[in-house]
């Protein structure tokens, strides 16, 4: 995050996403601006706080995809969460404090990786060390002599010349009763003290499990980086950055909102705008790993706004996302770009595919074009649903292939324009029924 600025941010954005110039302009400024922030004396930078981002458009766009990749870029702790998710408050959902929960959780997960990749060589050395023991265990030996040692080397060289990965050996397994598995079904939403403090009163179990080399090499190596890991210090890491830069995606912000129904607001959803309404402001969560302030997290609210429209937010949830973009539908040139551009595009991911059956599969220049004029005709005259479109019509395209291609006699397969509308021409005949296929 550091050395990318916004224009190297859209950049990268570029090979994945086609188009939509303004929103990926919009998130590379919000994400520079977060470095800008941390380059400011302390006195002002606690009053800089994030500018939000709404992205109004239509489904299959680029709203999610955008969010997604750019918390990969900057290796941000990322999470989407449906805002209709929490429209059941009061009765069986979970709260809305949840959202942040498990942004800290995903930020464990990923500070714990990068603590563990650190200590991989160390633990790697120790767990071999321990699964030497176990294929010679020095029995009867107060110290081990020079037989002793060379038999060991031997055996080493050969355990890492991978010949021993069939054999058999005992080792010793903990394992630890989920507390949510003790006291009720996981959708059962329970207080955070509460349940870290059954967690730490729960027994850990310590068993025997007879396993191959192969496989409890594994084991071991996750035991030896677990050991040597600081679990503080990955909790004190993962909070700071979810503080400082995590973002949170919240979609389908658009079903949360609408105009007053004649018999009063629509308390579910009223509801859950207000209970957003903190945790967008700045407040204070408490998790299991310590209370975390969501001051400067970064909020990314997508949504279609076909039936309403932005203005029917609540007016201080409005203010709290200031920047707002607007998603074009996706045109015919937009579906070319798609198939021929991004990295692992469909058409190379179905290229990949195939090859595994050692089928060699092209595509002729008036195919992408005719798979792109059939996603944008189908989405005029049935459902909008943006690039989505172009899933559906290249399994239609490829089922044939994909059926037979284990058995085909003939490897090399080259997809033309007519091929294509042969294989749709059942579909767009009847528009019915293209609505439920594609």
């Amino acid at each position: 995050m550091d050395s990318l600025t916004p224009r190297q941010i859209v950049t990268e954005l570029d090979k994945y996403i086609v188009g939509q110039a303004d929103a990926k302009r919009a998130v590379a400024v919000a994400i520079r601006n977060r470095w800008r922030r941390q380059q400011l004396p302390e006195a002002i930078k606690k009053d800089v706080s994030p500018k939000n981002i709404l992205m109004i458009g239509p489904t299959g766009v680029g709203k999610t995809e955008i969010a997604r990749r750019l918390a990969t870029l900057v290796n941000a702790p990322f999470i989407k969460v449906e805002a209709t998710k929490y429209t059941e408050i009061g009765y069986h959902g979970r709260d809305v404090d949840a959202i942040i929960r498990d942004l800290v959780d995903s930020a464990i997960h990923m500070v714990r990786t990068e603590m563990a990749e650190k200590v991989k060589d160390q633990a790697q050395k120790a767990a071999e060390d321990r699964l030497l023991d176990k294929l010679l265990p020095e029995v009867g030996l107060a110290e081990p002599d020079a037989q002793h040692k060379r038999s060991r080397e031997k055996l080493r060289q050969r355990l890492r010349a991978g010949k021993l990965e069939k054999q058999e050996i005992e080792i010793a397994v903990e394992e630890r009763a989920a507390a949510v598995g003790v006291l009720g079904p996981g959708g059962m939403e329970m207080d955070v003290d509460f349940q870290s403090m059954i967690e730490k009163l729960i027994p850990t179990r310590q068993s025997t499990r007879r396993l191959s080399v192969g496989d409890a090499r594994r084991v071991l190596l996750a035991q030896e980086q677990d050991a040597m890991l600081d679990k503080e210090k990955i909790q004190r890491e993962a909070i700071g950055r979810v503080e400082q830069s995590g973002i949170v995606f919240l979609d389908e912000i658009d079903k949360i909102c609408g105009p007053d129904s004649k018999n009063g607001p629509d308390v579910s959803r009223q509801g859950v705008q207000r209970d957003l309404l903190p945790i967008v402001e700045g407040s204070t969560v408490v998790t299991r790993y310590g209370p975390v302030k969501t001051d400067f997290i970064l909020f990314i609210a997508a949504g279609a706004f076909h039936v309403s429209k932005p203005g029917d937010l609540m007016p201080e949830l409005q203010g709290r996302f200031p920047i707002r973009v607007e998603l074009q539908d996706l045109t015919k040139d937009d579906f070319v770009r798609i198939l021929r551009e991004p990295q692992n595009s469909l058409t190379r991911q179905q290229s990949a595919l195939l090859a595994a059956e050692g089928l060699e599969v092209t595509f002729a220049e008036d195919a992408i074009d005719a798979m792109a004029q059939l996603a944008y005709d189908l989405n005029r005259k049935t459902q909008n649903i943006g690039a989505r479109r172009l899933y559906t019509i290249m399994e239609r395209v490829f089922e044939e292939i994909s059926f037979a291609g284990p058995d085909a006699t003939e490897k090399k397969v080259e997809i033309t324009a007519e091929y294509v509308r042969k294989r749709l021409a059942d579909v767009m005949k009847d528009e019915d029924l293209a609505k439920f296929i594609l």
